[in-house]
């Protein structure tokens, strides 16, 4: 078995993958020569894989796997962390972002006692408009969720073998490593490391895709929606009820009901839309609880570069 794996989604990288697999040599060596390089291409229609495939053979150490279609980048991370043997486990991207140099410090953190020692970047090398929706999602995942999760840092960690058969046992459809990961409570760590630019190309991430992982995400880990809508109708309940004693009042005192048919035709259509949205919302909790009742697959491999028996 390994002493150490790198778990790394692959997604349209063609052009990146050779210059990885030179760093990733280069950073793990001095520490031990037993490791493995688990590379799980996700299907970007790209030549990836069959750059995959000549690492392979050049050097054995290099495993592929090929999903059946586009999954996505944390089922990506889930297959390779389920193919992987190491007694420490490096989960990064592959965009070269997360620089392989950064390995040694993240494992000699590990070795003071940590199972779980993260890479928290200082200064993202990510356009601005990406690096604020990022610190709002982050805010309001840590509120919804209740898990204090810290927005500065990424997939890129090293996880020990302990918290690797952890993360295999939960299979729920939502997946986002991160939060599987801060919900299993190991202890952990943070090393600040420096955030490179893109090696090549442009992230495929984009803002509509980014809404529906942020969505996704907080309906997978939160009911808070829920609870904040059933609040929010007790408040609206009672601040309609002080109105009606208003009004009593006001046709007792005065002798005449109060006028004002626009603001009650307004109060209507904005009463319907927030009822509207809160069926939304139970419509996505229900829609996700019918997902996870077919227990599907969370991916399926098509190709592999090794004998997975």
């Amino acid at each position: 078995m390994p002493h150490i794996s790198v778990v790394i989604p692959v997604y349209k990288a063609e052009n990146c993958l050779d210059e990885l697999y030179a760093r990733l040599k280069a950073a793990i060596e001095p520490i031990s020569g037993d490791f493995e390089i688990l590379l799980v291409e996700d299907c970007g229609g790209d030549r990836s894989w069959d750059l995959i495939g000549e690492l392979a053979k050049k050097d054995p150490r290099v495993k592929g796997l090929q999903f059946s279609r586009n999954f996505g980048q944390h089922y990506g991370i889930t297959a390779g962390l389920d193919h992987a043997g190491g007694d420490w486990v490096v989960v990064m991207d592959c965009d070269l972002q997360d620089r392989p140099e950064e390995i040694p410090r993240l494992y000699a953190k590990a070795q003071e006692g940590f199972d779980v020692v993260l890479a928290r970047r200082g200064h993202r090398e990510d356009p601005f408009l990406k690096r604020l929706a990022s610190w709002a999602f982050y805010k309001i995942f840590s509120y919804l969720s209740d898990m204090e999760y810290d927005g500065q840092t990424g997939n890129f960690r090293i996880i020990s073998k302990k918290v690797v058969k952890s993360f295999r046992l939960m299979r729920e459809q939502l997946r986002f490593f991160g939060g599987l990961i801060s919900w299993a409570g190991f202890a952990s760590a943070s090393i600040d490391v420096r955030h490179a630019e893109r090696f090549e190309g442009k992230s495929t991430y984009t803002f509509k895709k980014l809404m529906h992982l942020a969505t996704d995400t907080i309906i997978a880990y939160s009911d808070k929606p829920l609870r904040l809508s059933i609040r929010f109708g007790f408040t609206i309940s009672f601040l309609s009820f002080l109105y009606g004693l208003y009004i009593v009042y006001h046709a007792l005192f005065h002798g005449a009901a109060i006028m004002g048919w626009s603001s009650l035709i307004v109060s209507l259509y904005f009463l319907g839309g927030i009822i509207i949205s809160i069926l939304g919302v139970i419509g996505i909790y229900l829609g996700k609880t019918f997902d996870e009742a077919k227990r599907r697959p969370l991916y399926i491999i098509s190709h592999t570069t090794f004998d997975e028996h």
